[in-house]
């Protein structure tokens, strides 16, 4: 029974994988950012409960939090459970 069990969340947990790798692949050809305005993300974080955009920028030891925001462009400072944000890139204006 545990055999089983295992094989199904490995399964599941690669179904999963290319789900987003799919997804990402779908949002860099579509170009999905705000008008005139894109920014290359080396890092990804997934935010995690109680985190701020502060935070974050303290987590990762960041230069400021105008440059957290000029690479997480959509971002409104109040992150949740789970929402990506960009950790490592350049801006492009």
């Amino acid at each position: 029974m545990a055999k089983s069990s295992n094989k199904m969340a490995i399964a599941l947990n690669l179904i999963l994988v290319v789900s987003l790798m799919i997804s990402i692949s779908e949002c860099k050809q579509l170009g999905v950012g705000v008008d005139g305005f894109d920014a290359d993300c080396n890092t990804v974080y997934g935010a995690e409960f109680g985190d701020s955009c502060e935070s974050v920028v303290e987590k990762f030891g960041l230069s400021s939090l105008e440059f957290f925001l000029s690479i997480n462009p959509n971002s409104n400072c109040d992150p949740f459970e789970g929402q990506w944000l960009c950790v490592d890139g350049n801006p492009n204006e």
